[in-house]
């Protein structure tokens, strides 16, 4: 047993000579223990630290229409960021391993400020089928799973189903982002999520309009109560 897992280490160091795992921000070989992004690059990520505010402008955007536990998103999305390249390997370059280490990331650093607590349910804003089918996984999904790995909450892709293919809400107003996702998801499981606590779990949020719209089809479930965490916010 010994020497298999000498071999095993062995060969991993000798893969790693001639096939370096690379930063998918600097493209500097990645450290023993590194995943994905190395060390530098990750502690120059810009976090917003809305988990440490109450009253942060992600609650904001939803105060007053869901039942609202708390809210936040872990980075700022800005265009040129390094963040953003890294968003883009994750959603269009078929990277998904890198949802699930940026949910570990990110679940690792909120853990000690308490906003899993009580938490009974993880629910990844779904895609619709055809969606997925082309780009082969959903990326939330993948976040979720990362976070579930740290937290050991589980993970329901089953309760809500995306049923319309909506356009990209890319350079959409506010207004027609809101028109773009009226009645796209449907609770299919309602009686297992009575008295649950839900969180949400999205890539990106600019608006509010896809997350609002998949958390208002639970607001009618006896005792139901919402978090909503996002990767990012634009």
């Amino acid at each position: 047993m010994k020497h298999t897992l000498l071999i095993k280490d062995w060969l991993s160091s000798f893969l790693s000579l001639l096939f370096p795992r690379c930063c998918v921000v600097c493209g500097r070989p990645l450290a023993k223990g590194e995943e994905c992004i190395c060390t530098v690059c990750n502690i120059n990520l810009p976090r917003t630290n809305y988990h440490l505010r109450k009253d942060n402008p992600v609650e904001r955007l939803f105060w007053g229409q869901i039942p609202l536990e708390r809210a936040t998103s872990f980075f700022f999305y800005e265009k040129g960021s390094d963040f953003r390249l890294i968003l883009h390997r994750l959603k269009y370059g078929g990277q998904k391993e890198i949802g699930a280490i940026m949910g570990r990331y990110m679940a690792a650093e909120l853990l000690s400020s308490n906003f899993f607590q009580g938490i009974d349910v993880i629910i990844p804003i779904p895609l619709h089928k055809k969606k997925q089918q082309i780009r082969g996984y959903n990326q939330s999904e993948w976040i979720a799973r990362g976070i579930a790995a740290v937290t050991g909450i589980p993970i329901d892709t089953e309760s809500i189903l995306r049923k319309k293919n909506t356009e990209t809400q890319t350079r959409k107003s506010v207004f027609e982002r809101r028109d773009n996702v009226e009645g796209i998801f449907e609770l299919q499981h309602p009686k297992t999520l009575a008295g649950k606590h839900i969180l949400i779990v999205d890539d990106v949020l600019t608006t509010g309009s896809t997350t609002l719209a998949c958390a208002s089809c639970l607001v009618n479930v006896e005792g139901i109560r919402i978090s909503i965490l996002t990767l990012a916010t634009a």
